[in-house]
């Protein structure tokens, strides 16, 4: 089940439209406003929380069991709708003021939602349908090349650069500076782990400030480091709207700001 964020052309954390002459917050950092459900998908992206998918994934899940007489059937529908109510409210109930949702978590819910249901032959097809995309899943990362880059990012034109690794342990790293119990390189093999070929920029920025996010529960002060993360991400869109600090499109760092900062005020002035 993908869990895919519908595209809109303007919009805010809550679906609803952008006042007049304002520009649209970016996806990644639209999906971490405080309060809303979010989904982070196995690409390491992360979206704002979509039941409609659920829903859909369900309506397959009945298809593939019961044939195409299932779409026309007021009861499937019905059941549909309850089993994704439970799914949500599932949720809801764990995370009242919002917080992230990884999307195997929510492939959990539905198997708990159709065995509590009773519908035990569709929560079998549907496991085994999860099994075996995990299975081709893991073949084509096996297949990889080795001797080219596994993980490119996707440039503003288009093209693939290769990751800068060594930039991303530098956020990490700076983000976590002073921080007890906190761990820079655990951030990042988490993070990477979920990265993608042609990931963009602001999605690896993302993918970074969500998997320090999901750690809080076990240390305090990965709120820190997160926020720090974030942090990043606003001042290279802001760098992004003057025109400058191009070469810090995965966000920028407090080191990189030392020089930026003057550049900045002055394109701002001129603004």
């Amino acid at each position: 089940m993908q869990h895919d964020m519908p595209s809109t052309a303007a919009g805010n954390a809550s679906g609803e439209p952008h006042p007049p002459g304002l520009a649209p917050l970016s996806p990644a950092i639209a999906a971490t406003a405080p309060g809303a459900l979010r989904v982070i998908k196995r690409n390491g992206a992360v979206v704002s929380y979509d039941d409609d998918k659920i829903q859909v994934a369900l309506a397959k899940a009945f298809l593939a069991v019961e044939g195409g007489t299932a779409a026309a059937s007021s009861r499937i529908r019905e059941l549909v709708a309850g089993l994704t109510e439970q799914v949500t409210g599932t949720f809801r109930r764990r995370l009242p003021s919002g917080g992230t949702i990884h999307i195997e978590e929510i492939q959990d819910q539905v198997e708990l939602a159709l065995m509590r249901s009773g519908e035990h032959k569709v929560a079998r097809d549907y496991v085994l349908y999860r099994e075996e995309r995990a299975r081709i899943r893991a073949a084509n990362a096996a297949s990889a090349q080795p001797d080219g880059p596994a993980i490119r990012m996707a440039a503003e034109d288009g093209s693939l650069l290769p990751l800068d690794a060594a930039r991303i342990r530098g956020m990490a790293a700076e983000a976590c500076d002073g921080l007890d119990g906190v761990d820079a390189q655990r951030i990042v093999e988490v993070a990477q782990a979920e990265m993608y070929d042609g990931i963009k920029a602001q999605d690896i920025a993302a993918s970074l400030m969500m998997t320090a996010r999901a750690m809080v529960e076990e240390e305090p002060n990965y709120t820190y480091a997160a926020a720090r993360l974030l942090l990043g991400r606003f001042r290279a869109e802001a760098l992004e709207f003057l025109g400058i600090g191009g070469d810090a499109p995965q966000g920028a760092t407090q080191k990189d700001m030392a020089k930026l900062y003057p550049v900045a005020l002055a394109a701002f002035i001129e603004r």
